[in-house]
């Protein structure tokens, strides 16, 4: 048995595909202390695993510190995040001993935690991987839309912030790059090759295992009988940029009161009762169990963010992609490329629009015979357990 240090301060999408890897590690033996913030500590505990917390306030203050408007900013906030991460699990690991480190690509310091604690790593890729030069390609692009005078304080914040680092921690970061994407020796991505963009651009040290879909615990009791028999059409906009009353409200204008039945899931920041009257065709609630519901789903209407694309389509529902910010234009774009649903924007969406995407995906063949083919890929790929499977493998390389 070996005792793994998990870090994964990020969002939902960040956390749940690593909640089957923790349940699969601790039922072959291992022994898991997983780092996050408290709104996931019941979710991590049912896994068997010992949850220990950042402070979620001064995280997100420290990262969005670093501005919001331009990557480079982020990759500022992400530095600015080490003094509420490093210290606080140093601490509270004060005396323990592990045999490696687990931590997520982009959330939480890992890169720098592994040095610092000198500990073989792997880096958990919840959304598309990105390799060092195609990184720096865009980032340089990037910097071309940057006016000077705005571009030159950012950059210095960099030098100053990566100065810090090397200062209190002994660790020296040598380019955005490790801020942003912690690479290590093992990389863990939750999807196949053949949906990662330029898949075929990444060593072997990129193990894309596939969508890592495990039984979520924090489900409520939603009977779904009268859903099953129904093949609902199923709305969401996920758990963060979901406060989207006049969008929900379109849904009704273009979808309502016709043969599709409807369920929309709105999230905990809208109330039902915020959006008038429901048309007898919708179910509406604040959550649904997602995966189960996508069993019966005909067509999924989605934010694209990675964890939602990867269980519709692990489920072979076709999409409608209708992205909101990050990573999910790109998701969203792939989509398009392998046919398996079509992608339309939020600023210009009209009821109209809509209910013309919706017949337009229902109805064509093409999008059904290509989300076979992805689902039939994502199914053989493994998940979670081929993810376990890989993490043994480094061990052995390690002599862990």
């Amino acid at each position: 048995m070996a005792r793994v240090l998990f870090i994964n301060c990020g969002s939902e999408g960040h956390i749940n595909p690593t909640i089957g890897v923790v349940q699969e590690l601790i039922s072959r033996g291992e022994e898991v202390v997983y780092f996050t913030i408290e709104d996931f500590r019941e979710r991590i505990e049912k896994t068997g695993a010992t949850v220990r917390t950042i402070d979620s306030q001064k995280f997100i203050k420290a990262f969005i510190s670093g501005g919001r408007n331009y990557l480079h900013e982020r990759i500022n906030g992400l530095l600015n995040t080490a003094d509420i991460v490093v210290p606080s699990v140093l601490e509270q690991i004060k005396g323990e001993h592990f045999d490696y480190i687990i931590h997520d690509s982009m959330f939480g310091c890992g890169r720098l935690l592994a040095q610092i604690l000198k500990l073989p790593a792997i880096s958990s890729c919840t959304s598309f991987a990105e390799t060092k030069p195609s990184f720096e390609n865009m980032l340089e692009q990037l910097s071309k839309k940057i006016p000077t005078e705005i571009g030159k304080p950012i950059f210095d914040e960099y030098q100053r912030l990566t100065e810090m680092v090397k200062e209190k921690y002994g660790v020296e970061i040598h380019s955005p790059y490790e801020v942003f994407c912690n690479p290590a020796p093992l990389t863990l991505v939750y999807t196949t090759r053949e949906f990662q963009p330029f898949g075929e651009s990444f060593d072997q040290t990129y193990k894309f295992v596939g969508p890592s879909i495990s039984s979520r615990f924090n489900q409520e009791n939603i009977d779904l009988t009268a859903i099953k028999g129904k093949s609902p059409i199923y709305i969401s906009l996920g758990t963060v940029l979901n406060q989207a009353i006049d969008f929900y409200k379109l849904c009704f204008k273009a979808l309502g009161n016709t043969d599709y039945s409807v369920v929309m899931s709105i999230g905990n920041k809208v109330q039902v009762s915020d959006l008038g009257e429901i048309p007898k065709n919708f179910v509406v609630k604040n959550y649904v169990p997602q995966t189960e519901l996508l069993k019966y789903t005909k067509l999924f209407i989605t934010h694209g963010g990675m964890n939602s694309t990867n269980e519709g389509l692990y489920y072979g529902v076709p999409l409608i992609v209708i992205p909101q910010s990050a990573d999910q234009p790109i998701i969203a774009g792939q989509v398009a490329k392998i046919e398996a649903g079509i992608q339309l924007q939020m600023q210009s969406l009209t009821a109209n629009q809509l209910r013309e995407a919706v017949d337009h995906v229902l109805n064509q063949p093409s999008f059904h015979n290509a989300v076979a083919n992805i689902k039939e890929s994502f199914q053989k790929s493994g998940g979670y357990k081929r993810a376990v499977d890989e993490i043994f493998e480094f061990k052995s390389r390690y002599e862990i």
